[in-house]
């Protein structure tokens, strides 16, 4: 009966028929894809994955392993995979890159097999073997989608909460949309980001696009006031139409520290008397049609 050390040399002196073997199909069975990888690359990182599998085997019993070999197998498994999901590849197709393998080395068990038990022994642990690879080829395909879907997450949520310089000291966040916990630390990070960059005193919060204000989304509000304050800026909340003042009232929820307002102008015109400048009307006749003086016409002048 072959030992997993005999059958691992056997292995390894075969490795560039088994290459040969494997890449055929592999290019058979992408052979829509071809667009997604090159034959170079697609025979480097097969060259790479069977360098690693046959030092794995080599290193200890396929049926149980374990060790540092089986491990930067696993490594080398979790960067191809993830490179192939990056670039379009499914999940079958990429899990196609593991148990097309299965072909050359059965065809190899099949050559080297003495008698009937050696042959349905070792087709057994390689099928194993394979197996349990080509399943962490699913979960790290998985984890790779998740780690792009999460990047692009935290990518909508800082482009949805801009924070905008309206005037010198005076910057603004406008809120659109629901605000939870994770949205929340988004926002308070790039206020106080933007407060050091530009020593704004007055921050104003605009929640005109929030659809609803519960309990928890009033704490999330008194939380970034409460950290803008911190760094030395104050906070307006402007948008307070009467519905969300009404549920604000019945939640309890104390705001009596803080500026509200119901428009975004109105708390504009408070941060800019707060920094100490006046809004003021600019007035200058105009004409009418005939040449007529009209009524002056009002602009506003900071």
């Amino acid at each position: 009966m072959s030992s997993p050390t005999s059958f691992a040399t056997i292995l390894r002196n075969n490795q560039r028929q088994i290459l040969t073997v494997w890449n055929a199909r592999q290019l058979q069975t992408l052979s829509s894809r071809r667009d997604l990888i090159s034959d170079a690359d697609l025979a480097r990182e097969s060259q790479q994955f069977l360098d690693a599998f046959v030092s794995a085997v080599e290193s200890g019993d396929p049926e149980r392993p374990s060790g540092p070999a089986w491990d930067r197998l696993d490594e080398l498994l979790s960067e191809l995979v993830q490179a192939r999901a990056r670039k379009g590849f499914s999940p079958t197709e990429t899990a196609t890159f593991v148990f097309s393998l299965k072909q050359p080395v059965f065809d190899l068990i099949r050559q080297s097999s003495k008698t009937p038990e050696d042959l349905a022994r070792e087709t057994w642990i390689m099928s194993a073997a394979l197996d349990r690879l080509g399943l962490a080829t699913m979960e790290h395909y998985q984890k790779g989608r998740e780690d792009v879907i999460r990047r692009q997450q935290q990518s909508m949520l800082e482009l949805s909460t801009p924070v905008v310089t309206l005037w010198k000291g005076v910057l603004a966040l406008p809120l659109i949309g629901t605000l939870d916990s994770e949205r929340t630390q988004v926002v308070m990070e790039s206020l106080l980001h933007r407060i050091v960059e530009t020593g704004a005193m007055i921050a104003i919060l605009d929640i005109t696009g929030v659809p609803t204000v519960d309990t928890l989304v009033a704490q999330h509000l008194l939380k970034t006031v409460a950290a803008a304050r911190l760094m030395g800026a104050d906070c307006i909340i402007s948008g307070i139409r009467p519905q969300i003042a009404q549920t604000i009232v019945h939640l309890g929820v104390d705001l009596q520290n803080v500026i509200t307002k119901a428009t975004l102008a109105d708390a504009f015109a408070i941060a800019l008397a707060r920094t100490g400048l006046t809004v003021t009307a600019l007035n200058g006749p105009t004409s009418k049609p005939g040449g007529k003086p009209a009524s002056p016409a009002s602009a506003l002048e900071v």
